[in-house]
């Protein structure tokens, strides 16, 4: 198979082009800089710079499926500028890609696959939330994602069927949220935040590439949760990484207000609370290789 991967360089992008180079699959990327253009046989980089609706469309000669996991860091401080940054870059790359395929004459693309997110669910301590939850979270990543996935579902009018990845905390030893809360507990002062008790859906660097090869290859479509099956609180989830490090864990929890006086409005990241469901996506015959957190962390912090 051939697979346009937009997003290659980051997290989950880098996991999931190893992945399908090691599968045999051949992979084309978008990139927005000249320096990390490769053209190996099998990886081949080409240009595109979705704010100024440019792109190189020879990106989608014998292209079978599109993954798009483009989309800036939200784990910066929320500026209104950067608030914005992060709403257009998942909504210009969906855009660039739709008006370029909607006027190709003849293009070979029958799979679009798009990351999303669990914010989309309202933060709750009780809820269970499935994909057929109709309760929508009303907050600037709620908004952030319900546009995210209104984007994706365009590329049905193009008669392409559409798979929505709706993703939760990925747990990497190369970057994002486990490297972060890992810092503190390392030097011996890692706490929970707030009440602790928030729920933090979490899923291996592994199994969420895995997961995007899954309903690539097999041609699932529809929306998914991206989360492993067994989701944990922040204090639990911090506790564990303090034992599987071996640091103390004695803290008392760092009250919610102090966080927001230093991140501001992204301080909603750290106290969100969503339990998310991993039934749908288990039922299509898909295995996570890390379905228990302590095993996920051992395999990632003690490389």
């Amino acid at each position: 198979m051939k697979i346009l991967i937009c997003g290659a360089t980051g997290l989950i992008g880098s996991a999931l082009t190893e992945l399908c180079l090691r599968e045999n699959h051949q992979v084309h990327y978008l990139t927005t800089r000249k320096s990390k253009i490769e053209q190996s046989e099998n990886n081949k980089g080409f240009l595109w710079n979705p704010a100024e609706g440019e792109i190189d469309e020879t990106c989608f000669e014998g292209v079978d499926a599109i993954v798009n996991l483009s989309g800036a860091n939200i784990a910066k401080r929320w500026t209104e500028t950067y608030k914005q940054e992060i709403m257009n870059s998942r909504v210009d790359t969906a855009n660039i890609i739709f008006k370029a395929l909607r006027n190709a004459k003849n293009h070979t693309i029958k799979h679009y696959v798009s990351a999303s997110g669990t914010a989309i669910y309202p933060s709750s301590l009780t809820e269970n939330y499935t994909e057929d939850t109709e309760k929508e979270s009303n907050d600037f990543l709620g908004k952030v994602v319900k546009q995210w996935e209104l984007h994706a579902n365009q590329f049905k009018s193009l008669e392409i069927p559409v798979t929505i990845l709706r993703t939760g905390l990925v747990l990497s030893e190369k970057g994002g949220v486990l490297v972060e809360m890992a810092k503190p507990v390392k030097f011996g002062v890692g706490a929970a935040m707030g009440s602790g008790k928030q729920w933090q859906s979490w899923i291996h660097i592994d199994d969420i590439a895995r997961m995007y090869l899954h309903v690539l290859t097999n041609q699932i479509t529809g929306v998914y949760n991206g989360v492993g099956p067994n989701p944990t609180t922040n204090k639990l989830l911090t506790k564990e990484i303090a034992s599987v490090l071996n640091k103390p864990f004695f803290l008392p929890n760092i009250p919610k207000f102090v966080m927001k006086l230093m991140l501001g409005e992204m301080s909603t990241l750290l106290f969100s609370s969503q339990q998310v469901n991993s039934e749908k996506i288990e039922h299509t015959n898909f295995n996570f290789t890390f379905p228990e957190l302590t095993p996920a962390l051992e395999n990632l912090l003690k490389k």
